[in-house]
């Protein structure tokens, strides 16, 4: 498959997606609409910050699966438009939070103790020993405006140095906050006004954007703004101005809202303002970890397997994934098989899982299911954006777990209804691998799935199966596999036969004709539903 790199990122992770045998390209710096138009046959795309990954990008990007951002910060991709499209965005944020805290402990020192100022004047021959005084950082209290990975790093390790450390958080638990050595606030005000240090590690929201501003930074009174989280989150001008008047005693500053910085930024010019060029993540340790985990997420993305931090698409837990793995597919099968059996509006999806597989991660199972319903309808649903389809339809959707399968390990419901009639199909997997309908609406009958199946519901009478297998023959359609169940002995039964042929409506028409047959149903699994 075609994978397009379009910002650089280190060899070792261009090198795993080619030996995996994936056909990788590098194409820099392109233009708007060079960029649409080297997506158009692209399956993967891997970027950095440096790519702009808007609604009209994807649109042009019919065979894309993934997006993987190397790197933490998304606000360069539109991910609603990317769900829209069935499209996985995932980033790699562990990679360089080491990096990224390392450096905002290095910004920490190097403001307090002014160690930029006295370089250059030292280089320039002059010996300002008595005009730097500098903050000692033990005893003071540090406060952490976000407690995300690099946030918690950073606490750790500023609080293994001596400081107290107070943190504003609405996301996380005080639980968590305590194990890293903080102590949660309940307000950005109170986080504020009991620092010495502020240091900011949340993502860019609208909810987040600007969030210190000038009437922010006046209870900060005396102390050190640090930022190597994202640009736009401090007011660049309300900073500038404050360290000028001497409201702070300094700040560094690693990121920026328009990068490459514009060289009239405020903070360039004032001189306890200490900035750096977006080198939090700058270490070769964090670029090769970072390329090698995207690089890692696309090859798993392309043969199906969950991105381990997708953004927009239910993942699940390397050490559990193998559990839930085969039946992914199955779901996707049992749902498709539901919903081409039922004759109705679909209100509702109800998904049952029983036995060993009640105890795992069924998220991604619970959307491949959704895939298969909704797919003869949607063109490009996917497990990304399955659950969005369903809310957009105004289709609920609830999971039930049970310890008790029947006699399998493990088994999969699928129930659609309208809410008065409702089709129910079963499934499980033989020796973990091998994959069997089991019922359907209450009928055992233990078919192997395939790609064609029909599906005929018929008075129990002698005769009436080799009346369909002689109709199926005279159609020239050869018959992989016959599997019957019926309530009760001259009741009703329904059989499903694995076909190698599509059935066409002039064959079904001439089966429904016989008074003995009740009704008739083609289920394609290769999307050619006749």
């Amino acid at each position: 498959m075609r994978v397009l790199i379009t910002d650089p990122i280190a060899d070792a992770g261009i090198e795993r997606l080619r030996a995996a045998g994936h056909e990788v390209e590098t194409a820099y710096d392109l233009s708007p609409a060079a960029l649409r138009e080297a997506v158009a046959e692209v399956h993967a795309l891997i970027v950095r910050s440096g790519t702009e990954l808007t609604a009209e990008v994807f649109a042009a990007a019919p065979e894309l699966v993934i997006v993987g951002r190397a790197g933490i910060g998304v606000n360069n991709i539109d991910i609603d438009a990317a769900t829209d499209h069935g499209v996985i965005v995932a980033n790699a944020p562990e990679g360089n939070v080491r990096a990224a805290a390392e450096h905002t402990v290095g910004m920490t020192f190097t403001t307090a103790r002014s160690i930029p100022q006295a370089h250059a004047r030292l280089s320039a021959g002059e010996w300002a020993k008595g005009e730097f005084l500098g903050t000692e950082l033990n005893d003071k209290t540090l406060g952490v405006v976000g407690l995300g990975r690099v946030g918690q790093e950073v606490a750790k390790r500023l609080g293994a140095l001596g400081m107290e450390v107070v943190a504003f958080d609405p996301y996380i638990s005080e639980e968590r906050a305590a194990q890293v050595g903080a102590k949660l606030v309940g307000a950005l005000a109170d986080c504020l006004d009991r620092a010495d240090v502020v240091t900011v590690h949340t993502p860019l929201t609208d909810e987040t954007a600007n969030m210190i501003g000038r009437e922010q930074l006046t209870r900060l009174e005396g102390g050190y703004l640090i930022n190597c989280a994202r640009g736009g989150i401090v007011d660049e001008s309300a900073l500038a101005a404050a360290v000028e008047e001497g409201q702070l005693a300094g700040a560094a500053v690693d990121v920026f809202a328009d990068e490459p910085v514009d060289p009239e930024n405020p903070l360039l010019g004032v001189e306890d303002v200490i900035v750096t060029p977006h080198l939090g993540a700058s270490t070769a340790a964090a670029q090769e970890t970072v390329a090698v985990s995207t690089a890692e997420q696309v090859r798993a993305a392309l043969v199906g397997e969950p991105a381990t931090n997708a953004l927009n698409a239910p993942s699940v837990d390397e050490s559990s994934f193998p559990a839930v793995r085969p039946y992914i597919e199955l779901a996707d099968t049992m749902g498709t098989v539901a919903v081409q059996l039922f004759d109705g509006q679909i209100e509702r999806v109800e998904l049952t899982y029983a036995g060993d597989l009640a105890d795992e991660d069924t998220d991604l199972v619970t959307a491949s299911a959704l895939t298969g319903v909704f797919a003869p309808l949607e063109t490009e649903v996917s497990t990304v954006n399955a659950r969005g389809v369903a809310a957009d339809r105004g289709v609920a959707v609830t999971e039930t777990t049970t310890r008790q399968a029947e006699d399998f390990r493990s088994l999969v419901t699928v129930t659609v209804t309208d809410g008065e009639t409702e089709t129910t199909v079963c499934g499980t997997l033989y020796a973990d691998d091998d994959p069997r309908i089991v019922r359907i609406d209450g009928f055992r009958v233990d078919a192997v799935p395939g790609d064609h199946m029909l599906v005929t519901r018929n008075r129990d009478e002698p005769g009436v199966i080799g009346f369909i297998g002689s109709e199926l023959g005279a159609a020239g359609i050869n018959i992989a596999g016959m599997f019957n169940g019926r309530e009760t002995i001259g009741g009703e039964a329904l059989s499903v036969y694995t076909l190698d042929d599509a059935v066409t409506e002039e064959l079904r028409a001439a089966l429904e004709a016989d008074e003995r047959i009740i009704e008739t149903t083609y289920i394609s699994l290769d999307g050619a539903n006749g």
